[in-house]
């Protein structure tokens, strides 16, 4: 999905109003941002191109974006030469942006073997291209697998490994080589292992890389073009108008920022990185602890994959499993990922009460007019939603006339004020310059989709392999009588161990292929269990998603601690408590699907839980927090973390036990607080 990437904010941190002081210069901030990604992120460790080198490799880039925007709308070629070719397009826009090791970085250099790798890599995928409709008739199965199939397959498949482990990191592969080696264990024979992983459309041309190529590419693009507006900028003001002023105000705008940010970002650490050098600076200088202040931005940052209307990349990959449309999807996670957000502001709202802290001065932040006069930069989004909303056209088409849109808010004399007064005026040259800007922008956007759509796409070839694997040796099916037998028919215990799975591949595995190997392997197991498909599959996208600040292996959590100065496993377990909403609304909407809108009566039934479920993280958020107008004394924290438990859960009797348990420790809290008060001198 598309992400906010520091090199393309550039212009957001540069132009942002200095609040309280705190903003360093552009190239100091620029030059922390860059430091962060590249330790954090894996996609951030690059070639360095500049010159002509830089113009062609941004024209490649381009004009990748425009062929799969083209094949996306109009191409009617068969899947298999459409997928191959845009893998092999992908091979050699990979090995030209990612290097061996970050050894390897220097100016317009790129090794020989590297140039062999990709040119050997990309033509067993345009072998495959072009030679379709030839091996559509001869190849039918693995017996008619020759030796020359065999090494186009295996040196196709090396090469997209390969580059895996440069642009998405190792632990994937650690996985793949696992059952890699388990396939073979079996006495799975070769040809017919690598007519299915290669040749077949249940490997690196599987589903995964088949929405990738139809749905997320383009999204990819549009958020590249969205972000060229000053979107992300205009979220952070109207976060700061919004709630900056309040107690503790700086935590409630990364909040705030994070989740509207991340309604087009895709990438935890990214998000944590572009939107966190602004608010984790603030929160330290109103008196959050550095460590509190990584956590807050690093779990808001990771909710924006939850945060509809768009998601992150999974999202769409759900759809395609679930067999629903994708608007569906999306008004599913909506109570779930307001809950996640409410949780995280309730949160940083009772720690800032506790520790007596103060917002930002009312006359330091944007103006109101100033704010409303930038909504047009909304438009792109507003109609997006509309389309998806609406379902008269396809995902694709709706994001191909949402990169018209956004091209359009970001015309230089259309919505700009200081554009439209030259223009108005006559200036000489203005539409000249226009024309050029424009150009600028649309290039730079293109090659931004371009290069973005690497990662994901190698990470959904990869994944496609691993469920290959497991469709191949019937792993699946042995998973899910394994757990069905450890957990003796308990959904409860069925539920921990796939929680488990979840986070412990999703340590360092994009939440693109963590899902994917998840809808493969567990979710099958608890839609076996009875468990509704929906509750299922949100279940491990769920879990997919908080492994980015769980420890061990927490990596939003660690690039907040990064910028914060703090450390970083206490930054995770911060992190971990803050996003407590996420470990507990998948469990109970996995035993309640209401919570997913799934069989509610009516619009009534649906406003109850909304209130009701809110109230309840309220509850939670309280008890981990340890304060409520006052220390909140531990027999008090276990009796309102009941009530909100039982509010979270769904049904009439619940909600009704809950509220009174909640609201008596509140009024409890309240009048303990006012006594001693009064009890001062």
């Amino acid at each position: 999905m598309p992400t906010f990437r520091k090199k393309s904010s550039q212009s957001d941190v540069d132009t942002r109003p200095d609040v309280n002081g705190v903003n360093a210069s552009a190239q100091e901030t620029e030059s922390g941002i860059d430091e962060v990604m590249k330790k954090y992120d894996k996609e951030s460790n690059t070639r360095v191109w500049v010159g002509r080198p830089k113009t062609v490799i941004s024209i490649i880039m381009s004009v990748f974006s425009l062929y799969c925007i083209w094949s996306t709308l109009f191409s009617t070629a068969a899947l298999e030469i459409r997928l191959t070719a845009f893998l092999g397009g992908v091979i050699i826009m990979g090995f030209l942006y990612y290097p061996a090791s970050k050894r390897h970085v220097r100016p317009n250099h790129m090794p020989w073997y590297d140039w062999i790798i990709m040119i050997a890599g990309a033509s067993c995928f345009f072998f495959y291209c072009i030679r379709y409709p030839v091996l559509s008739r001869k190849l039918t199965s693995a017996s008619k697998m020759t030796t020359l199939y065999i090494i186009i397959g295996v040196i196709g498949l090396l090469v997209i490994f390969e580059l895996c482990r440069r642009c998405v990191g190792v632990p994937i592969l650690c996985v793949l080589a696992v059952l890699l080696i388990y396939t073979f264990a079996t006495g799975l024979p070769l040809k017919r292992l690598i007519y299915t992983l290669f040749f077949s459309t249940g490997g690196v041309i599987g589903t995964p890389a088949q929405v990738c190529a139809k749905f997320i590419v383009v999204f990819i693009v549009f958020g590249a073009f969205l972000e060229r507006t000053g979107i992300s900028a205009f979220f952070i003001d109207l976060a700061n108008k919004i709630a900056g002023w309040a107690a503790g105000g700086p935590a409630k705008v990364a909040v705030i920022s994070s989740a509207l940010c991340g309604m087009v970002s895709g990438s935890s650490v990214g998000n944590t990185v572009t939107t966190g050098s602004v608010t984790i600076p603030m929160m330290k200088k109103t008196g959050y602890k550095p460590e509190f202040a990584g956590a807050v931005e690093a779990s808001a940052s990771t909710g924006g994959q939850i945060m509809p209307p768009i998601m992150g990349a999974a999202a769409f990959l759900m759809a395609e499993y679930m067999g629903v449309p994708y608007g569906q999807v999306a008004l599913k996670a909506i109570l779930p990922a307001v809950l996640y957000f409410t949780g995280i502001f309730i949160a940083v709202h009772l720690e800032a009460k506790k520790l007596d802290l103060k917002g930002i001065p009312r006359q330091e932040l944007t103006p109101w007019k100033k704010l409303l006069s930038r909504l047009y930069l909304l438009l792109p989004l507003v109609i997006l939603v509309w389309l998806v909303a609406t379902n008269k056209r396809t995902m694709a088409f709706a994001a191909a006339i949402s990169i018209l849109c956004a091209i359009i808010v970001g015309l230089p004399g259309i919505f700009q004020k200081e554009h439209a007064a030259a223009a108005a005026a006559g200036s000489k040259g203005f539409a000249g310059k226009a024309i050029k800007e424009t150009g600028r922008t649309v290039l730079a956007s293109l090659e931004a989709g371009g290069r973005g759509t690497i990662t994901v796409a190698v990470a959904c070839g990869v994944a496609g392999c691993i469920a290959g694997c497991i469709t191949a040796t019937g792993l699946a099916s042995k998973l899910i009588t394994g757990i069905v037998a450890v957990s003796q028919d308990s959904v409860f215990i069925a539920l921990f161990l796939t929680m488990l799975c979840c986070i412990v591949l999703g340590m360092g595995v994009p939440t693109t292929a963590n899902y994917c190997i998840m809808a493969a392997t567990t979710a099958p197991i608890l839609i076996k269990m009875g468990l509704p498909a929906v509750s299922a599959h949100f279940f491990v996208f769920y879990f997919g998603i908080v492994a980015d600040i769980t420890p061990p292996v927490a990596l939003a959590a660690y690039a907040g601690s990064a910028i914060a100065k703090s450390n970083p496993m206490k930054t995770g377990i911060n992190a971990t408590k803050l996003a407590i909403a996420a470990f507990i609304v998948p469990y109970i909407f996995a035993f309640n699907p209401a919570l997913l809108f799934e069989g509610t009566t009516g619009g009534l039934q649906i406003v109850q839980i909304v209130i009701t479920s809110i109230i309840g993280i309220f509850g939670v958020a309280a008890c981990l927090n340890g304060y409520l107008f006052k220390k909140l004394i531990i027999p008090l924290r276990l009796i309102i973390l009941a009530g909100g438990l039982l509010l979270m859960y769904p049904t009439t009797f619940t909600d009704i036990i809950g509220i009174i348990i909640v609201a008596a420790v509140v009024l409890l809290q309240l009048m303990l607080a006012k006594r001693s008060k009064k009890a001062q001198p």
